[in-house]
């Protein structure tokens, strides 16, 4: 088979791997991709449209999605490909006293990072979204929330990066890593080697089945997520809609394992949104049972029960099929980004968990400044990967 040479060779094909490839080839870097299945095959193909803010922690991670939100409203233009891309404004659900300190806390340290967000009431929430429950004491809003089609996101991507003069192969699976002494030199994949100074693993919650073929142990665990979709209706969901509980589950996963409540044990969140063929896209849960992508009745069951009692105006919309994928959880909700020390010319891009959509555009673009130039736009030092102990037994953080 052909060895091919590159200047830096890319695992993983989903929206992160093709962004960077993107970003990568744009600045005159000779790239090579591989991908073992094809484009939107992994996460990036079994997740909701959102480029939410508001499902951000305030910090770093809000303020990149921020920038990232920014990026998108001429992403596709940029791209010359039809992303999908829609900012309509989203809301988060807020159901009881407990979840309304929680959210208030919350809206208050996003707006002390410049992000505008507001608490309105369930009456003003009732004129943006339809089908609401009654028992709601009230939603908050942020304009600048969004949706975008992942899958042409992912194509989007790929194409241009192609254009730019990236190699992108598909069914290309990794089998190993080029070493010499301690400076990984390339991959070895199904398709033939590639020889290339930088090596990044792009590859989400399968990234860590990669490092262990270099004796690092990555902090990214895969944490299922099931969501089920409808048939196409006219206009319903106005934006994207997300519940307190979505947010809790998302960051306090510890907090659910001692609930009585089947849905509250899986992480059960609502996540709605409606593409732009009409499908409304209803999640989501959270759950650690490692690389297992079954849909479950369990799991569809407590979606659908958790979303029609807070949008019972859902009821009597047809189910037509359901999916699911791993996202790539880290334990302090943040992605590893840069090179890691210790291996010389090893990068890792991935553990985004459920935000690898929101965050791709800005994720390839500091990529590409820390390869290129040595820096990023903004310090991103809060995403080294070396921030954990990568070669000890169990994960700790430096």
């Amino acid at each position: 088979m052909t060895t091919r040479t590159a200047d830096v060779a890319i695992v993983g094909g989903g929206v992160i791997g093709t962004s960077i490839a993107y970003r990568l080839a744009q600045a005159g870097k000779k790239v090579v991709l591989a991908e073992r299945y094809d484009f939107a095959a992994g996460a990036t193909g079994s997740c909701d449209q959102m480029v939410s803010m508001q499902s951000k922690n305030p910090g770093i991670h809000l303020q990149l999605a921020s920038d990232s939100a920014d990026m998108f409203t001429t992403l596709g233009k940029e791209l010359d490909y039809d992303i999908e891309y829609f900012r309509h404004g989203g809301m988060i659900t807020i159901e009881n006293d407990k979840e309304m300190a929680v959210m208030t806390d919350f809206v208050k340290r996003q707006r002390e990072n410049g992000v505008e967000v507001d608490i309105i009431s369930r009456d003003e929430a009732s004129k943006r979204q339809k089908g609401l429950a009654k028992h709601l004491l009230g939603c908050t809003y942020c304009a600048k929330d969004g949706e975008v089609n992942p899958y042409k996101l992912n194509l989007g991507f790929a194409k241009a990066a192609r254009r730019e003069g990236a190699e992108l192969l598909i069914d290309a699976e990794v089998t190993g890593f080029k070493m010499e002494g301690g400076r990984v030199k390339g991959i070895q994949t199904t398709k033939g080697d590639v020889d290339a100074e930088i090596v990044i693993i792009a590859a989400g919650a399968w990234s860590p089945l990669l490092g262990s073929q270099l004796g690092i142990k990555l902090p990214i665990k895969p944490r299922r997520g099931q969501i089920v979709i409808t048939e196409p209706v006219a206009p319903f969901v106005t934006g994207d809609v997300l519940s307190a509980q979505y947010i809790v589950a998302k960051y306090h996963p510890e907090t659910l394992k001692d609930s009585t409540q089947r849905g509250v044990q899986l992480g059960v969140g609502l996540a709605l949104t409606q593409s732009a063929k009409g499908d409304i896209l209803i999640g989501a849960t959270r759950e650690f049972v490692d690389y297992d992508l079954r849909n479950t009745r369990e799991g569809i069951r407590e979606i659908l029960k958790n979303a029609t009692r807070i949008v019972p105006g859902l009821k009597g919309i047809n189910v037509i099929r359901v999916m699911s994928g791993v996202r790539p959880y880290t334990p302090d909700g943040l992605p590893l980004v840069g090179f890691v020390k210790g291996i010389d010319g090893l990068f890792m891009a991935a553990g985004h968990e459920g935000d690898g959509i929101a965050l791709s555009a800005i994720t390839g673009k500091i990529v590409s400044g820390l390869i290129c130039e040595g820096k990023a736009y903004r310090d991103v030092s809060a995403l080294d990967p070396n921030r954990f102990d990568l070669f000890a037994e169990k994960w700790s953080s430096n």
